[in-house]
Formats: C-alpha cells, sequence, structure tokens
C-alpha cells in the first residue's frame, strides 16, 4: 500500500518533491495545499485553499512541508503537528531547539510524529557530523557550504518590503577550506569561513540603502558574515540567476595518536539544491510513516531515525548488497 503524501506550499521546493515522490514506487502524492488561489496552481493533482487542510486528515499519511523558513514555518509547522505526521526542512540552525519544543509539544498531544529540520543542512551534514564526532572524538569540525544559492536565506530576502526578486549565493572562502583540510587548521569565526553575495530587484520607489541595510544586519541570515548586496535589473535577473546550483563540505580533523592525524569528510555537488533536499524530504517521510505506525510520536531529527527506515527494499537485501 503507496504511502499517501501531501504538500503544503507550491515553490521550487515542492516542485522537487513531486519529481521525487514519481521516483519512489510506494509513494503517492494526494494533493497539493496553498495560501494563493488553488486554481493558480499547476500540478500534477488537485489544488487546494490552505484552509482546507482539517478536511485531509484521515486522507494524507504524512504531510510535506514546503514553506520557508523564515516566518512561516514557525507558525505552521505546529499548527500542521496537530492534524498530520509531517516532514519539514526548518534550516535556522540557532532556533532549531525552540522549534523542537514547540513541533513536539503539538504532535505530541495530538499523537502524530512530526520530523524537523530535514535536507541536507540539516539533515545529512548532521549525521555526518555527529558520526565523524563519534569515531573521531579529539579533533574540530568544519562545515562550508557552497558554492550555490541558499533557498532558505533567498527565501528571507524575498520577504523584505520593496524587493521583487532576489537570490544569495553562499561562497566558501578557499584559505577557510584548505585550513580545515591541513596538518595545522585555525580555528575559524563564521565571518572567515564565507561570504555571502546577494543579488536584488527592487520595486519601484524603495530605497536600496535602506533595503541593503535589512539585509547586511537581519540576525540568523546575514548579520554574522561579510555580504555582497548587488541591486540588479529584472532582466539581468532572469537572465543569470535563475538556476538553483549548491554543495558543500563536512570536515572532520582530528587525532587517533599523538603522531597519526586523521581527515574525515563528507561532500554534495548539486546541479539543483530544491530537487536534491526534496529527494531526502521524501525519503524520511517513509521513515516518519513507520515511526507513526508503531506509536513512535512526538518532534523527530534525523537523529532519531534509524537508516533501514528510509529505505522501502527488504532488510535481507540490505544485508546482502550494500553492507
Amino acid at each position: 500500500m503507496k504511502i499517501k503524501i501531501g504538500i503544503l506550499g507550491y515553490g521550487n521546493l515542492a516542485r522537487g518533491v513531486e519529481q521525487a515522490i514519481k521516483k519512489n514506487n510506494d509513494t503517492e502524492l494526494v494533493s497539493v495545499f496553498t495560501r494563493r488561489p488553488p486554481d493558480q496552481i499547476n500540478a500534477s493533482v488537485a489544488a487546494y485553499s490552505i484552509n482546507d487542510l482539517e478536511k485531509f486528515k484521515d486522507k494524507i499519511d504524512v504531510m510535506i512541508l514546503c514553506s520557508g523558513s523564515a516566518t512561516d514555518l514557525p507558525e505552521q509547522t505546529p499548527h500542521v503537528a496537530s492534524m498530520f505526521n509531517l516532514v519539514d526542512s526548518y534550516d535556522n540552525h540557532s532556533k532549531i531547539p525552540v522549534h523542537f519544543k514547540n513541533v513536539d509539544a503539538a504532535a505530541k498531544a495530538a499523537s502524530k510524529t512530526a520530523l524537523i529540520s530535514c535536507g541536507w543542512d540539516p539533515g545529512l551534514f548532521s549525521l555526518n557530523r555527529l558520526l565523524f564526532n563519534c569515531v573521531l572524538p579529539d579533533g574540530e569540525d568544519f562545515t562550508f557550504w557552497g558554492k550555490g544559492v541558499s533557498q532558505g536565506h533567498s527565501d528571507a530576502l524575498r520577504r523584505i518590503e520593496g524587493v521583487a526578486q532576489a537570490v544569495q549565493y553562499t561562497v566558501p572562502i578557499d584559505s577557510a577550506l584548505q585550513s580545515a583540510r591541513s596538518e595545522n587548521p585555525k580555528n575559524l569565526t563564521t565571518r572567515e569561513k564565507h561570504e555571502r553575495i546577494c543579488y536584488v530587484v527592487i520595486k519601484e520607489g524603495y530605497d536600496k540603502q535602506s533595503i541593503e541595510t535589512q539585509i547586511k544586519t537581519m540576525p540568523g541570515y546575514f548579520a554574522d558574515y561579510n555580504t555582497t548586496v548587488n541591486f540588479i535589473s529584472a532582466e539581468d535577473f532572469n537572465k543569470n540567476h535563475t538556476t538553483m546550483p549548491h554543495g558543500g563540505f563536512v570536515i572532520r580533523n582530528g587525532k587517533t595518536s599523538e603522531n597519526s592525524r586523521q581527515n574525515l569528510e563528507f561532500s554534495l555537488k548539486l546541479q539543483s539544491n530544491p530537487e536534491f533536499t526534496a529527494s531526502v524530504l521524501v525519503a524520511y517521510a517513509r521513515a516518519v510513516c513507520r515511526l507513526s505506525k508503531e506509536n513512535n510520536f512526538g518532534a523527530k531529527t534525523v537523529f532519531d531515525i534509524p537508516y533501514s527506515y528510509l529505505t522501502n527494499k527488504p532488510y535481507e537485501e540490505l544485508i546482502a548488497t550494500l553492507l
């Protein structure tokens, strides 16, 4: 029996989820929910107003939330967890503990399972940071993102009043990356590891300086980085800034003895950030469905999910082919 999935929101990530579901023969997309007029949504299934969510409580096994982390998910995820099992991709790292607590209370009260902060970072990178720390306790962690488009940071830009279009590229600083891989890695600050480059199209009548100040001082997103804001035309934006590549590195550099240094590294190079993130969300939706059937309710993170819960392959096949 197929896992029945709903999608909340219909942007780049949601369209990626729609594609990922087609790649998994044990999943089925039931419906899409949106704040926009449903007749404006060109999805492969029927679209409904977000106000109709409650009508589908018994028709969907897992809801995948595809809204932005800046303002939407902190409110949407606890609300949806009161009705559905769910997966979200909340990516504001500093506020994840608060988000977890809020979602946990709502999910437990409703006997639902809610996986938060899923994707590749947080998500797959989080798993590798944990694994590398366990294997190499005497060492230091380094995480680098990019060069690529950050969906969450780009969404945060677009939420600023007066911004018509915007994209943000996260760029690792080469000297910092080389240091992390060296025999004598430096203790790098946030600002020393990355820079953020923004390309922004503003609406007529808005002040560029005011918008630039709002961007550069935005806590949790840009305030701790060297940020460059480029104001460009809509024509330039549409010609040069509509693809969504990304990637990054998780590095653990440390010692197993005084004379033996070890360097562990996990990396991703993605042509489409939203499509890859969506593929991760769909795999974890399968795990959420299994946990729910086991009455394992409340908020979860990727740390709580056995890898074997992500696949539809028999356990015996995993042992025979992948172990």
